[in-house]
């Protein structure tokens, strides 16, 4: 017997350890980061017929097939992959994001929205030791994300970088994200990072404005959106000030989120020394 329960208060039961995982896209690199491949993934209602790179960490290179967007993803197809267990997301722990819970075969949402960045990453990896069958190497991360951590707290404060974290929306329209409604914002934040809110308005996680606003915030380093339904930030608009790609879906792994570490870290050290 195998059980688990998941975010949205779901109990999973099945008579054998899942062997057969399809995942949403971030969710399935952040399991293949972890020791357990998917068999395939899908993408969300922001994807098309194209695996986002930003989401995807190394499925691609290692040929995990692409189901297409969970929107347009039929029972049939799902379970034409032959799937033991699919794993979604949710961020308001009471429903999956990308995919509703098909009839046939059982579906886990794990949280990756109001939860501390640290509890995200014990539950994928719970998701992931539960899913091992003893011959999956228990993988590493853990002490990399560490060390990241501790070079991006050292760095961060010495200059007092402001930090804008954007996603593009063409020439006239941009979304700033708002620290505190993102996990690894706020996890950045209680590093040292000096993140710069948008101001007041609609919006929970983000603030939609023109790019007029965003420069006026006088930010020293901007993250921006780096996935493939975000638009890149116009050439000029902020002159001088360095763009470091930012994936408001990296992949839930230790790995994934020590390399953003290290890469923001620096970053934060040459602005520090210039």
């Amino acid at each position: 017997m195998w059980e688990f329960t998941d975010d949205t208060g779901q109990a999973v039961r099945t008579d054998r350890v899942p062997v057969r995982v399809v995942a949403y896209a971030r969710a399935g690199a952040a399991l293949d980061d972890l020791g357990i491949r998917p068999v395939a993934v899908y993408g969300s209602g922001h994807d098309d017929g194209r695996l986002d790179p930003a989401k995807s960490g190394a499925l691609a290179a290692a040929g995990v097939p692409y189901l297409g967007p969970g929107k347009d993803l039929t029972e049939e197809a799902l379970l034409a992959a032959s799937p033991d267990l699919v794993v979604d997301l949710t961020y308001d722990e009471k429903s999956p994001y990308a995919l509703e819970r098909p009839r046939r075969v059982p579906l886990v949402a794990l949280s990756v929205g109001g939860a501390p960045l640290p509890a995200i990453l014990a539950r994928f990896g719970e998701l992931a030791a539960g899913l091992r069958d003893g011959t999956a190497p228990e993988p590493g991360g853990a002490a990399e994300l560490a060390a990241a951590e501790a070079l991006l707290g050292a760095g961060a404060g010495a200059g007092g970088a402001r930090v804008l974290a954007l996603s593009g929306a063409g020439s006239g329209q941009v979304h700033l994200a708002r620290p505190e409604a993102w996990p690894e914002l706020r996890h950045l934040a209680g590093l040292g990072v000096r993140l710069l809110d948008p101001g007041p308005g609609p919006g929970t996680g983000w603030l939609t404005t023109d790019w007029d606003h965003a420069a006026g915030l006088r930010p020293d380093l901007v993250l921006a959106d780096n996935r493939a339904n975000a638009q890149p930030v116009p050439e000029g608009r902020f002159a001088g000030v360095p763009v470091e790609p930012w994936n408001p879906e990296t992949p839930p792994s230790p790995a994934a989120y020590a390399h953003f570490f290290r890469a923001l870290a620096g970053r934060l050290s040459t602005l520090s020394d210039g």
